[in-house]
């Protein structure tokens, strides 16, 4: 899936949108890139000499991979993907400029409008960040 597809998924954009493709999708899984050139805006204050991807963004590409993986839930509804909460958050690598983060989300549970999800941002196939979330697709009319 290309940006342009995600874009189509999801409301979120540049520069806020953190998924630059999507490599792999099952009804109950998908594997997202994002490829961090340096030049991200975050990088300039979150630790000027030594710049690090915050951890909350890490938390939010796991978010808004699974907001991608929920589309198929939403379509032709008027509604966006809203995060509900986040269990389990744990940081094991730093992530850096110039880095590729793998983004993997997969849907553990379905209840009603409430979506379970469990995600995962890997480097070079080193945990970078884990967590639980849910989310609910709630209508924008």
């Amino acid at each position: 899936m290309t940006r342009a597809a995600i874009e189509a998924a999801i409301p979120h954009r540049p520069p806020f949108l953190l998924l630059d493709e999507v490599v792999e999708q099952t009804d109950e899984r998908i594997v997202c890139r994002r490829h961090l050139s340096g030049e991200e805006f975050w990088f300039a204050g979150h630790y000027p000499d030594y710049p690090l991807m915050p951890g909350v963004l890490l938390c939010e590409a796991c978010l808004q991979a699974g907001a991608v993986l929920l589309a198929r839930f939403s379509a032709g509804v008027a509604g966006v993907p809203v995060a509900t909460r986040m269990n389990d958050v744990r940081f094991k690598r730093m992530v850096r400029p110039g880095e590729t983060m793998q983004i993997e989300v997969a849907l553990d549970e379905r209840v009603s409008n409430a979506f379970y999800m469990s995600g995962k941002v890997s480097v070079d196939g080193k945990l970078a960040a884990r967590l639980s979330f849910a989310c609910a697709v709630t209508s924008t009319e």
